[in-house]
């Protein structure tokens, strides 16, 4: 249970009470919230973490809690399931996973920090469209605390800093709930990006919040994520 004076983030940052996403005012009176359970799963190798995020949704039922992951993963190349091979430019030595989340190719690495969203959109009260809007909103307000101005382009999903993406973004969405999510980038290698053309835009340039803000905290940094993602979601955030 939650109080309108605020709560104090697992960030340790306080947030103020959270907003109703249909009428944008405050919520008023006690306001119970969802549990969103936080897992911080360190180096995971991209098919180990996909399996287990099918295993999880398809034995959860309504009355399993949401969870969000947090993790970095060896270098990978994701193909999404209906992406384009000819995006693939020169994946050299870097693996390359086809796998079944929304959008074309990205890439994956040490120094960026990813976020899995496992989360029954029925409950929810809200449609994929919605959620992605939230996920990106939840990153755009990540970057604000350092002093990042970033926005979303029309057609084209994911976080962008003066026209460079900084966050990717791709959904699966299967019986009414959710997995896979958004990556940002922190402090990772650029280079394997000019290896495809990032989320199927050719010539797409890509930056990371280390190149805005010198040097950033992983841990930091993902935690407040996981804690800007529970609150766009009106979700209270609980560490596992």
């Amino acid at each position: 249970m939650t109080h309108p004076q605020g709560t104090r983030s697992s960030d340790g940052n306080r947030q103020d009470a959270p907003r109703s996403p249909r009428t944008g005012g405050r919520a008023s009176g006690a306001v119970a919230l969802h549990p969103l359970i936080w897992r911080r799963l360190g180096l995971r190798t991209y098919s180990a973490t996909w399996q287990a995020m099918r295993e999880f949704s398809e034995r959860r039922d309504d009355a399993t809690d949401d969870e969000i992951w947090t993790l970095q993963h060896p270098p990978v190349f994701t193909l999404g399931q209906a992406g384009k091979p000819e995006h693939l430019l020169a994946p050299g030595d870097i693996p390359v996973v086809r796998t079944d989340r929304g959008g074309q190719v990205t890439y994956h690495g040490p120094g960026q920090i990813v976020a899995y969203l496992l989360y029954d959109l029925r409950r929810g009260g809200i449609g994929v469209k919605s959620l992605v809007n939230r996920l990106e909103q939840a990153v755009i307000d990540l970057l604000e605390t350092y002093g990042v101005s970033a926005a979303t382009r029309e057609g084209a999903p994911g976080v962008y800093v003066e026209g460079r993406k900084i966050a990717s973004l791709g959904l699966r969405v299967r019986r009414g709930c959710s997995y896979h999510g958004v990556s940002l980038n922190l402090d990772n290698d650029l280079e394997p990006f000019r290896r495809i053309n990032p989320c199927g835009f050719p010539n797409l340039e890509v930056t990371r919040l280390s190149d805005q803000v010198g040097e950033p905290s992983a841990e930091r940094v993902e935690a407040q994520l996981a804690s800007r993602i529970a609150r766009q979601l009106q979700a209270a955030l609980r560490e596992a």
